[in-house]
Formats: structure tokens, C-alpha cells, sequence
């Protein structure tokens, strides 16, 4: 509380954070407090004391906010889909009560000296300042923080399903069902990354897209229908879905299904569409570098996934540079419904029985993505 005082006194904050691959500690502040704003900044990264009151406190609203996410339908498709994907690899762990109330102390603590070393970390800094002047009051600031063994970690291969399967979760009385459909995908380090994002694009990365036009505009079955990937240092998902109306839950997959077998060679991308869509990326491409909070993000994407310097200044070329063949290829490459998973939350009753006739296995499971029955199911 003290420090949140001192920040809201010169209108400055401080927030830590993590996400699947990196951990962050951010200041914002105005210029003119920079000194004010620093000594707290660096107290906050040098001296932690994780007092045991406010680990407590934390705690218990982590808690209530699970029970929360447990009554959001796209919160539990979230955590059910990279259980189904990933089993019980880093990507694949959600918040569960039983993790939240083991942690302990110690462990924030162990966690910390483990990470929080300056051989460890990049520091960021965009603004308005003299760059000599600033290096020097960097350099004073941090002089005591003390490198130390950092453990490498590694992300573990997710093992691929070998077969496309319905896993359903029950939501009795749910006006709509959330449906996501995928796999594991790739690193973001992959040499298709441009290749991958404008054939992307044109399937479900923007309104115009296929998927879109197809379930929304056409169709009705939504409100929005999208397929996004999420590039990570390890393979991160690929998906495709949106908010069904329950009726249409069974024509809805087979429409996602469609369009995913359609891009790959039922009805291959074209010149028009991929200059499109390229002219989309690079268009709303500057839009990324709006703010001082944007271009640091951009910036910790360069350390995150260990690109090169020349990364923004290339990426419109490089999206320039793909070609019609490169779209067709990668759809084919990296894309195959026979072995995605289909997770479903919505009302059990109403969907499956027309579900059953897409001829998948099917299972039911609870909302933390343990299995509660298994249904084969045909060949497909």
C-alpha cells in the first residue's frame, strides 16, 4: 500500500507480470518524476520481502477469481483446449484450486532468486531522455543487483492427436456453444511465420476472412467467427471457432471443417485474396508502435523469441515477399482437421445427438478437462 502511495503521488506505476514464455517488471512514469519513479522501481525488483499478509491476500482473490472463470464459458474452452492439446506440459497447466493453495512462500521466494538476475533479463526503456544521462543513472540504480545461476528451461514437445475428436463440455441450459478446433502448431521461430500469418489472415485473422464471411455473414450462426495462431518459444496452438448459437453447433463444425479442408486444397488461396490481405498486415502494421507502452512490448518480443534487430524494419518486406505458392503450401503443411480436436462447451443434451453424426469419437469431460466418459465412435 505504501508503494502504491508513493507511486499515485507522482503518477507513475509499477506492474509485474508473466505470460507463457517471459516474466516482467514495468514502470510508467512522467519524465520529470524519472529519479522519484526509479528508486521505487528498482526497491521493488532488488528487495522483495513477499510479506506472508499479502500472499494471503492474493491468494484468496486468485481463488475467487477461478470460481469466477468457472462460470465463463470461454474461460473454461480456454483452459479445456490447451488441456486437451498439451496433457500436462507447461503449455497445457491451468489454475486450479488445489495448485493456488499449495504455493507457499518459499516458493515465490525460490522462484525469484532463480529468475531475478540481471544476467537473466533486458531492460527496455522508451521515452523522452538523453540516452549517456540515463545509462549512467541505470548503471548507479542496479549497481548492487548481483547476477546468479539461471537453469535453463525448455518446453517439451506436446504429443500430436492422432485422430480428430469431440470433447464436449457440459453447460445445461447455455444459450451458445464455444467452439474451438486445432492443434499444437509451431514455434514462433519457424521459418513460415510470414507465410503462415497472410494465409491466416485470409482464413480467420480478420472480418473479410473466410471463416468470418462464412459463419456470420452468410451463415448466421454468430456473431464472429475467427483462427488465429499463438507464436510461443515452444509450439503454441492454432485454433479456429467463436460463439455458436446451440442450434447450430453441428452445422457450425462442419462449416469450420469445410474451410480448414477448403484452404488447404478444396479451394486454394488466390492472387486477389493473398495481395489483399497482405496489404491488411502492412497496412495496420505502425498501428503496434501507437504508444511508449506498445513499442516496448514490441521491443521484449525481439529478447522474448530472440529475433533479430532488423526485425520491424523487415517485416514489410518480408510480408511482401510471400507468395501464392508459399500460402497454398504452408495451409497444406500445418493444417489437418483429421487430427485436430474439437472442444465444445455448451449444452450437452441439445448438441450431442447431432454431434454423433459428424462420426467422430466423442468425450465428455468436466470443466478442469478430466475425462468423465469416452464414446469411440466410428471411423472418419
Amino acid at each position: 500500500v505504501e508503494i502504491a502511495n508513493q507511486l499515485q503521488g507522482i503518477g507513475a506505476s509499477v506492474n509485474a507480470g508473466s505470460g507463457y514464455d517471459s516474466t516482467n517488471v514495468g514502470l510508467q512514469t512522467l519524465t520529470k518524476n524519472l529519479d522519484q519513479a526509479l528508486d521505487i522501481y528498482t526497491d521493488v525488483i532488488l528487495n522483495p520481502v513477499f510479506p506472508a499478509k499479502e500472499l494471503e491476500s492474493l491468494r484468496s482473490r486468485a481463488l475467487v477469481g477461478l470460481r469466477q472463470q468457472r462460470s465463463n464459458p470461454n474461460a473454461i474452452s480456454n483452459n479445456v483446449y490447451a488441456k486437451v492439446l498439451y496433457g500436462d506440459q507447461p503449455y497445457g497447466r491451468d489454475n486450479n484450486e488445489a495448485s493456488l493453495k499449495a504455493i507457499t512462500r518459499d516458493d515465490l521466494v525460490k522462484y525469484y532468486e532463480s529468475t531475478f538476475r540481471p544476467n537473466n533479463g533486458v531492460l527496455i526503456v522508451v521515452g523522452d531522455f538523453n540516452k549517456a544521462t540515463l545509462k549512467s543513472k541505470l548503471e548507479k540504480a542496479f549497481a548492487n543487483w548481483k547476477p546468479g545461476d539461471v537453469s535453463a528451461r525448455s518446453i517439451p514437445a506436446a504429443k500430436p492427436i492422432e485422430k480428430a475428436r469431440i470433447f464436449i463440455v457440459d453447460r445445461p441450459g447455455s444459450a451458445q456453444s464455444v467452439v474451438s478446433i486445432g492443434q499444437v502448431g509451431v514455434d514462433r521461430l519457424n521459418p513460415d511465420y510470414y507465410a503462415l500469418n497472410v494465409m491466416n489472415t485470409i482464413l480467420g485473422g480478420a472480418f473479410t476472412s473466410r471463416i468470418n464471411m462464412n459463419l456470420r455473414e452468410d451463415k448466421g450462426y454468430t456473431y464472429g467467427a475467427r483462427s488465429t495462431w499463438s507464436f510461443r518459444r515452444g509450439a503454441g496452438p492454432f485454433s479456429a471457432g467463436g460463439d455458436i448459437q446451440t442450434a447450430y453447433t453441428k452445422e457450425a463444425v462442419e462449416e469450420f471443417i469445410k474451410e480448414l479442408n477448403d484452404i488447404r486444397g478444396g479451394r486454394p488461396v488466390t492472387q486477389k485474396e493473398m495481395e489483399y490481405n497482405k496489404q491488411s498486415l502492412i497496412r495496420r502494421y505502425p498501428g503496434a508502435f501507437e504508444t511508449v507502452g506498445a513499442i516496448s512490448g514490441q521491443l521484449a518480443s525481439l529478447v522474448t523469441y530472440n529475433l533479430p534487430q532488423s526485425y520491424f524494419n523487415d517485416y514489410i518486406s518480408r510480408v511482401n515477399a510471400v507468395s501464392l505458392s508459399d500460402v497454398n503450401r504452408v495451409a497444406k503443411q500445418y493444417l489437418d482437421p483429421a487430427k485436430m480436436a474439437i472442444v465444445i462447451v455448451g449444452d450437452r443434451k441439445v448438441i450431442e445427438p447431432g454431434l454423433k453424426e459428424l462420426g467422430y469419437g466423442i468425450t465428455i469431460l468436466d470443466p478442469e478437462g478430466k475425462p468423465l466418459e469416452t464414446e469411440a465412435g466410428p471411423e472418419h
